[in-house]
């Protein structure tokens, strides 16, 4: 099977985009698993697949590089706003992630912002398991005695307020996130506080591993820290690659701001 498609990224965490407004590209969880590997094939975070919708501008599904199904994905939400768009010209879109209609708009230096839902830190909402009864929640792992905040912004994130190394985070975020107290596993970030208004974060995300930048993650970090009173409102989440604005809204609602690359089409053959 032989079709077109997009790659795009916002700052760094990348996605392979289809189209299926006018053909039906179908792919298994092994086409996507082959299809996401750098070393052999395109490689990406995430795959985007754009559908018609009835009700806003456009239908979009989010499946993982480990081919499963994602139920978020802010910086893809962004380049989705982007694509659609160009698409009719104008700097306001709506589009549905599953049962959320998102806003995109685009800014006069060319930003790309979306409104995320309202996020829930109910224990049953993130979800965890039963022996799970204070948020935040303290665990161990390999040695490392870890206070994280629960928090589901459309998918589950646990974030804890230290700093983290590459290696560091390489060797505990796929324990953290497949511990036994996270029954749809979990996104890990490890947050330093910079200053009132920036955070310099590291994010070992659901499905994808080590990633350079993740939306729902600056979300989930932006969102506890301005609610803990650590930063200012809105607060810059910084990335390897750049930053991403994180406003919180007045009906609790999240604007996350920052770029979005070009479009780039290219063959993909599965």
């Amino acid at each position: 099977m032989n079709f077109k498609a997009l790659k795009m990224d916002g700052l760094g965490n990348d996605f392979l985009i289809i189209d299926n407004r006018n053909q039906s590209i179908k792919l298994s969880e092994e086409d996507i698993i082959k299809l996401s590997d750098r070393t052999n094939s395109i490689g990406f975070d995430q795959l985007i697949m754009i559908r018609n919708s009835t009700t806003a501008d456009a239908d979009i599904d989010y499946f993982n590089s480990d081919g499963k199904i994602a139920n978020a994905c802010g910086n893809g939400n962004r380049c989705v706003a982007d694509i659609l768009m160009n698409e009719k010209k104008t700097n306001e879109v709506h589009f549905n992630v599953g049962s959320f209609t998102h806003l995109g708009t685009r800014s006069d230096d060319n930003l790309i912002s979306i409104v995320m839902p309202q996020p829930n830190n109910e224990l049953k909402k993130i979800p965890v398991t039963d022996e799970v009864q204070t948020n935040p929640l303290t665990i161990e792992v390999e040695g490392y005695k870890l206070e994280g905040h629960l928090l589901n912004v459309g998918n589950p994130h646990i974030v804890v307020f230290q700093e983290i190394s590459d290696l560091e985070l390489t060797k505990i975020g796929p324990i953290i996130e497949n511990y036994k107290f996270f029954p749809d596993r979990i996104n890990v970030t490890f947050a330093k506080i910079e200053d009132s208004e920036n955070i310099k974060v590291n994010v070992w995300e659901r499905g994808a591993g080590k990633t350079l930048a993740c939306g729902t993650a600056a979300c989930a970090t932006g969102f506890i820290a301005t609610e803990l009173k650590l930063s200012r409102n809105p607060v810059n989440i910084h990335f390897e690659k750049g930053f991403l604005k994180i406003l919180i809204n007045e009906n609790k609602t999240i604007t996350m701001t920052g770029p979005v690359s070009d479009q780039k089409i290219i063959e993909v053959r599965v």
